[in-house]
């Protein structure tokens, strides 16, 4: 239970949900079944932090009202192939830009009525809390009654969404619904039918009955109308309110109350009768449809800038392959900032191939690559759409990540065995549904270490079968068989010191451990150049 309803759970007289609501096969937006478990949540692997995925996430959930409840979804990677196509499918029918708007509508209303709520729990004085639980109500029975008709009228190829308008149809339709509503309209129609006139007097404030006193805010306006020359700049200020009322306002209330009995008496009955008026299975529909909403949110923009997101196709077959795909965290830190282009990369793995060895020069891609691979696994485990035009990934169990780290000095052991007890552990956990990202490892030892050390992981990455992007200066790497594909981070070819930060496939040509030696002595092209500057 969150704060919101925890609050109002102690607050008498304003509950949240109800505990009457038609029975349904229905089962929510995010499992296609009812005995579907929320799959472990992986936010604090290394792989989050390692592929940019802390970024991506925060990204999405930022300024949604439940932010911890998205980590969860976002970060809770699936293994099921029905459960990653039924999420799919709602994010295919919300392209539609007329359901997405009217679930965008339905979702800001629910949240105005769980705002109503709160701020009732808040107000000492009873009538006030009465009068915006009643609004509340009002507001839940147009959202709902809206949402249904859209519904009605789509077109949907999703089957959690056409579960969602048969439950939604059955529950407008049932009785205590109906009855919520009828009673909610009728005690808006009573309250907007309430007319009194205040006169104000030195120390005293009478409040009667109106008789038909003019409305003189009417009869100013009226006055000052011929004055008007077109539309005058609005020189007021707003201030920001608080919601209730002070004890002067809450003496007045309680005289009208006192002046219309039986329409203060209508509306007490409507907040004992109907103190439980969400349902919740409509809350929770709402909490799981922000998932999509807000997950669309996040690409909305890196759409208008021109790129693609695809569908993905999702098996257990290894053979995968990705057309136009991006580092999403990337590309979303240049569109919003309007730093340039976003380069795009192709990748494929058939038949027997289940290992990129990518190699070439520093600062051209080749680890933007390695986080891209695994983010687009991620995605497409969530039922996501991915970065690409066209993409099919694999399903896998977990992912492995090794990025270069910081020297640990509390541990008193060296980069090297660092290196080797994180890798050891990978591969012993490792199943051959697993995924495993190795990124520049063994920078801190000779070339012939390296190369022994690294042929000995291949060996044991081929043994299991494993998907692996394994980024590394020993260009040795790229030949070791069938199963390994050697992908080159490219230059320019006039220019061999300027990236494209393209990643094809191409045999490595031997330069990236020379490349590699030279920056590390500050003998390559640029640092020469910059040091002979005048």
């Amino acid at each position: 239970m969150n704060p919101v309803e925890e609050t109002l759970e102690r607050a008498p007289g304003t509950a949240l949900e109800t505990e009457h609501r038609p029975t349904s096969p229905y089962t929510g937006l995010l499992f296609p079944s009812r005995d579907a478990k929320m799959p472990e949540v992986a936010s604090s692997e290394a792989f989050v932090r390692d592929l940019n995925l802390d970024q991506i996430v925060e990204g999405i959930v930022a300024k949604r009202e439940q932010p911890d409840y998205l980590r969860s979804i976002l970060l809770a990677q699936v293994q099921d192939a029905d459960v990653i196509r039924y999420r799919q499918e709602v994010f295919s029918d919300l392209e539609a830009p007329g359901l997405r708007r009217a679930a965008l509508r339905f979702a800001d209303a629910l949240r105005t009525v769980r705002s109503h709520i709160t701020q009732a729990a808040k107000m000492p004085h009873a009538l006030q809390r009465h009068g915006w639980l009643l609004d509340a109500g009002a507001i839940y029975c147009d959202a709902v009654s809206e949402f249904g008709r859209t519904l009605d009228a789509s077109t949907l190829l999703a089957r959690a969404l056409q579960g969602l308008r048969g439950y939604v149809e059955r529950y407008r339709s049932s009785a205590p619904f109906v009855e919520l509503e009828r009673e909610t309209q009728a005690c808006k129609e009573a309250f907007g039918a309430i007319t009194y006139a205040m006169r104000i007097t030195p120390g005293r404030i009478d409040v009667v009955r109106s008789q038909g006193e003019p409305d003189y805010s009417a009869e100013v306006e009226e006055t000052f109308e011929r004055f008007s020359q077109g539309v005058a700049k609005d020189y007021r200020v707003k201030f920001r309110g608080w919601p209730g009322i002070d004890r002067i306002g809450g003496e007045v209330l309680t005289m009208v109350a006192k002046l219309f009995p039986d329409e203060f008496a209508q509306l007490e009955s409507w907040c004992v009768r109907h103190r439980s008026f969400f349902d919740r299975t409509i809350r929770q529909s709402e909490r799981e449809l922000d998932f999509y909403l807000a997950l669309l949110d996040y690409i909305e923009p890196l759409k208008a800038a021109g790129l693609s997101f695809c569908t993905p196709e999702v098996s257990q077959s290894k053979a995968i392959h990705v057309d136009d795909t991006f580092d999403l965290a990337l590309a979303a830190k240049l569109v919003s900032a309007k730093a340039g282009p976003v380069v795009t990369n192709d990748f494929m793995l058939c038949g027997p191939e289940r290992i990129f060895v990518v190699s070439g020069p520093n600062q051209g891609g080749k680890t933007t690559f390695a986080r891209t691979f695994g983010q687009l696994h991620h995605l497409a485990s969530i039922g996501a759409p991915v970065p690409g035009t066209a993409a099919a990934l694999a399903i896998f169990d977990r992912i492995f990540t090794h990025f270069e780290r910081e020297e640990d000095l509390v541990r008193l052991s060296g980069k090297l065995e660092d290196d080797l007890l994180r890798i050891h552990d990978i591969l012993s956990m490792a199943s051959t549904q697993s995924i495993v990202i190795l990124n520049e490892i063994f920078t801190s030892t000779a070339l012939s270490d390296a190369r022994y050390l690294g042929t000995k992981i291949m060996e044991r990455i081929i043994a299991l079968d494993l998907l692996c992007v394994f980024v590394t200066f020993v260009d040795e790497m790229a030949s070791m068989g069938a199963s390994v594909v050697s992908m080159m981070s490219m230059v320019v070819p006039s220019n061999p010191a300027e990236r494209t930060f393209k990643v094809v496939r191409a045999p490595a040509d031997g330069l990236a451990h020379a490349l590699a030696l030279a920056e590390k002595h500050g003998v390559t092209y640029d640092q020469i150049k910059e040091r002979l500057a005048p």
